[in-house]
């Protein structure tokens, strides 16, 4: 019977690790540059990339239990440009966010943006543990805040406004953070911050912005394959709700991101469409995006 019985416990603890690992939301790969910072002793980096990897990629951070194909495709490259001190570090975070095309092995942008506004603390070994309910850390603090808003721009693809629920978790964090002095969590030190970008992600004056999400992705992107005109159609009229709300609040940080992401995209996808279509878009994009208006010429030009 005792046989039995450690057989059984051993095969408990050979599985429930292999499904805690696989368990969870992320497929995200880490990589952190200290090109800037030759000469200080490199080990604590490497600590410090396998400590963010478990963090984003174990950390149970929805209800949903996904499988490994459904996981959420991201990377972040960590680039130290100052060792302050012993455990105190400078630097940028640029981050990628990726969401698969229906019946494709195409990969869609979601987000491609750099923090420069990276300060953090970080002894060797320390435990990167995220609370709901208090500010641990900076480094912490911003991982958590960008994992909240990776899942709620990806799950705002595949219903409409799904992502509700972790945008408000991120504005959590964004309200505990207040306090800190490390820069990027406050209204007056930019419009283009972690503080604006909840705001503008919750804010229902721009709701239209997170229905044109929706509208691109699974009404559009999602359904080319099946038929291309239609799903360029539903594209086009999410970017009719692009430019409703940049009338209603020119500027908005979410529309500049939006169009980081998917400018490339929109001209490929436009390239072989019909002259009308061609102009309305041009036309929404130019109004929009002004800066790069000879950018999305291209579709015009393209024959």
């Amino acid at each position: 019977m005792k046989k039995i019985h450690f057989t059984l416990l051993f095969i408990l603890l050979m599985v429930f690790p292999f499904y805690h690992s696989f368990a969870q939301e992320f497929n995200c790969s880490i990589s952190i540059s200290t090109q800037q910072v030759e000469g200080t002793d490199k080990q604590i980096f490497e600590t410090l990339e396998k400590a963010v990897r478990q963090f984003i990629n174990e950390t149970k951070w929805t209800n949903y239990v996904l499988k490994q194909e459904e996981k959420i495709e991201c990377s972040i490259m960590i680039n130290i440009t100052e060792r302050v001190s012993t455990d105190e570090f400078k630097g940028t975070m640029t981050m990628t966010l990726r969401r698969p095309v229906y019946k494709t092995s195409y990969y869609t942008t979601l987000l491609n943006y750099i923090d420069k506004d990276f300060s953090f603390k970080y002894i060797e070994f320390q435990p990167l543990d995220y609370s709901d309910n208090s500010f641990v850390s900076n480094i912490v603090s911003m991982l958590s805040y960008y994992a909240y808003v990776f899942i709620g721009l990806d799950f705002d693809t595949f219903s409409q406004n799904g992502g509700n629920l972790y945008f408000e978790k991120a504005q959590n964090i964004v309200n505990f953070s207040q306090s800190t002095p490390d820069r990027g969590w406050k209204s007056f030190e930019s419009q283009k911050n972690r503080y604006w970008l909840v705001e503008n992600l919750l804010n229902s004056a721009y709701s239209s912005v997170r229905q044109c999400v929706y509208k691109y992705h699974r009404l559009g992107l999602d359904q080319m394959y099946d038929n291309i005109d239609i799903g360029r159609n539903n594209i086009t009229e999410a970017l009719e709700l692009l430019r409703k709300a940049n009338r209603e609040k020119p500027n908005l940080f979410i529309i500049k991101l939006f169009l980081d992401a998917k400018a490339d995209e929109i001209i490929n996808i436009y390239s072989k469409a019909p002259p009308s279509e061609k102009t309305t878009v041009v036309n929404i994009l130019k109004e929009i995006d002004p800066a790069n208006s000879s950018k999305y010429q291209k579709i015009v030009n393209d024959k």
